[in-house]
């Protein structure tokens, strides 16, 4: 173990904590810890590198974004364990989420999930609801997409339930890591490519996008096109300060069910003719 290690915070608006954690996860897979309005990334190398592409993104989002850093050494401890001890495993509807450090759970179904961040395992909050969404509404017959997949951690769970699946995502380091997970839970997708919705050949029984308000908003049409007459949408990573922004974009829907965890609010909308 070293004699330090690098910690960098990262103040930003807290609708953005789970987008720029899960970017920050594409870069390195070290531990971070999620905080409102606050990320925490700690690493025994240099992460200088982080923040300079923290600063380029922050300058793609555009203006209002308020996102700042600073590194700091500290003298090590064996955080690497504490933070594997701190990500215990966790049941989300009918799913058992556990890291590769603990064993599977025989009355459940099981999802193995190795953490660089709290979020992408399911302990957050949105992630957290859409499972819970899932168990709900996901069957065999279904075919699913999973926009925005990350870890691909919702599209396993639907695969585990027998539907078929295709997940997309903008960042070429997040579907690497999607292809992984699911070779590491012995599952296979229909389809996984990236970019985003827009690119989808065809529509859907369930759409899952767990990404921000302000996304979800950007591509509402496409999100609303890629689901078929009757099909279901699962929206999250919903701030409760923004979910108007999502409810207006998406009004001529029947909500069905809204789910809410913390602060964090999950959607989920009926495409249905109307009259």
């Amino acid at each position: 173990m070293h004699k330090h290690y690098y910690e960098l915070t990262i103040t930003l608006d807290s609708d953005l904590v789970e987008f720029v954690a899960d970017f920050i996860g594409t870069l390195s897979s070290d531990g971070i810890e999620l905080g409102r309005g606050e990320i925490v990334v700690r690493s025994e190398s240099d992460v200088t590198f982080i923040q300079e592409a923290l600063t380029k993104l922050a300058t793609e989002l555009g203006e209002g974004v308020t996102l700042s850093s600073h590194i700091e050494q500290k003298e090590n401890v064996d955080w690497i364990k504490q933070y594997q001890d701190s990500i215990e495993p966790i049941l989300a509807g009918k799913f058992y989420i556990f890291p590769s450090w603990y064993p599977p759970k025989e009355d459940a179904i099981n999802i193995k999930i190795d953490p660089a961040l709290a979020f992408g395992s399911g302990h957050h909050a949105t992630t957290f609801s859409c499972l819970e969404a899932v168990s709900r509404y996901v069957t065999p017959s279904h075919h699913v997409v999973d926009v925005g997949c990350g870890s691909g951690i919702l599209g396993l769970a639907c695969c585990k339930l027998g539907a078929t699946v295709d997940l997309c995502d903008t960042d070429p380091l997040s579907v690497e890591s999607c292809e992984q997970n699911f070779i590491l839970n012995q599952e296979q997708y229909h389809k996984l490519w990236e970019g985003s919705i827009h690119q989808a050949t065809h529509t859907y029984d369930v759409v899952i996008a767990n990404i921000i308000a302000d996304v979800l908003k950007f591509i509402a049409k496409d999100l609303k096109k890629s689901a078929k007459e009757g099909g279901i949408l699962i929206l999250s990573g919903i701030l409760d300060t923004k979910e108007k922004k999502v409810t207006e974009a998406f009004k001529e829907l029947t909500l069905i069910e809204k789910i809410v965890k913390d602060e964090w609010v999950t959607l989920v909308y009926k495409k249905e003719t109307n009259g």
